[in-house]
């Protein structure tokens, strides 16, 4: 039995000349598919070709194992939804009338709504948290009211798959967190596979089941966002120069250009992540540690281009601590971030030594000033001013 929805083969799209070729998809029920890439890349021209709305220049589509072609445009307007780029905001149609134009694929000649096409509106408006939105008019609604309302419409045709360009553009995080938590319960809850381009990598790690990226005239990846997503690939396929994306943490990370300065950051399991971030934006490049192999605050250094020393099973403890030391020793600033241990309390004590400014969070132990806050440290990091290649506190 053919599980598959959506697959493609030898696909070459766009207009005149291929922007896209060599696509091969095989898309199955229920996945969240995140389509991914660059502005021109070639996102849109594929939606409006699996769509239907433009030919490929060679290869072929099948819809739940027939030719794209040969489906007649009605049992197609029953199977795919698809949400373009729109901006259309009709008058005087309220919100229950626009969702209901999703039912003429099911209404016959006449159009008319029975009242299983009725029950049909009302359960997807409620499947995107609008139904309170039913008797409004749509030119009225806000942008994320008016996406749900566009999200109700596709549903109300009840597809098997949809393709949606660009579904969670101009919305706020509020809405844009909404509006994909409910195309993945979507997913979940009815089988439906949806193929959604998208410009945030890090939401697309968390969400989808799967991503599809294309760069540079073809695909460039696809595959579980787990495997695919390295910040190698990333990085290759957005160009980044002065950021990362990490996997791990399923996020990007902008790295500091050490203009201000190097500071030691002493942390582990977790308590350096924040001030890593708050110093690469003020400019500093970052060493730390000592870390066990696998520590969170590893991940988030490495991402942020920061050195981390790192204790692995099998090399010398004192080895790892001798480099962190002497790493210490030539920085212009040292923050106590919480870390805890023998190797921590060295490295306080050689920041002491070495007459280092010492900051850190109230709890943190940190001789030099202990600050009740993050806004607090931030604070006192700007107010150390480098003469001479050497800090010293303003005054």
């Amino acid at each position: 039995m053919n599980r598959s929805i959506l697959q493609s083969a030898g696909l070459a799209i766009g207009y005149g000349r291929p922007v896209l070729s060599g696509i091969d998809l095989d898309f199955g029920p229920g996945q969240f598919i995140a389509l991914l890439g660059p502005n021109g890349a070639g996102k849109t021209t594929l939606l409006r070709t699996l769509s239907r709305h433009i030919r490929p220049l060679a290869g072929e589509i099948r819809l739940l194992g027939q030719d794209l072609n040969a489906i007649a445009a009605l049992d197609l307007a029953r199977i795919v939804s698809v949400c373009l780029t729109d901006n259309a905001r009709p008058p005087l149609l309220s919100v229950g009338e626009f969702v209901a134009l999703g039912r003429y694929p099911h209404t016959g000649f006449m159009g008319r709504l029975s009242a299983r096409d009725a029950e049909v509106v009302g359960e997807s408006l409620d499947a995107v948290a609008a139904g309170g939105l039913a008797g409004r008019l749509v030119e009225q609604l806000s942008d994320g009211e008016r996406q749900k309302a566009i999200l109700a419409r596709a549903l109300a045709q009840e597809p098997r798959l949809m393709l949606l360009d660009e579904p969670t553009a101009h919305l706020d995080l509020k809405h844009r967190v909404e509006v994909l938590g409910i195309l993945r319960a979507l997913c979940r809850a009815k089988g439906l596979t949806v193929l959604a381009s998208l410009h945030d990598v890090d939401i697309a790690a968390k969400i989808a089941d799967g991503v599809l990226l294309v760069g540079d005239g073809r695909v460039c990846g696809q595959g579980l966002p787990e495997a695919v997503l390295t910040s190698e690939k990333v990085a290759s396929l957005y160009g980044f120069a002065a950021a990362d994306f990490d996997g791990r943490l399923g996020g990007i990370e902008f790295r500091g250009d050490g203009r201000a300065g190097k500071a030691f950051v002493i942390a582990g399991r977790g308590t350096g992540a924040t001030l890593f971030r708050l110093l690469s934006k003020k400019g500093w490049s970052i060493e730390t540690g000592v870390f066990d192999e696998g520590d969170l605050d590893a991940f988030v250094a490495a991402a942020l281009g920061a050195k981390s020393h790192v204790h692995r099973p099998g090399e010398s403890a004192d080895d790892t601590l001798a480099a962190a030391l002497t790493a210490l020793s030539a920085c212009d600033m040292v923050i106590d971030g919480g870390g805890a241990g023998d190797e921590a309390d060295a490295l306080r004590a050689r920041a002491a030594r070495r007459g280092l400014p010492l900051l850190g969070l109230a709890g943190a132990r940190a001789p030099t000033a202990a600050c009740a806050s993050v806004a607090e440290l931030s604070a006192a990091i700007d107010r150390i001013d480098r003469i001479r290649g050497r800090p010293q506190w303003a005054a």
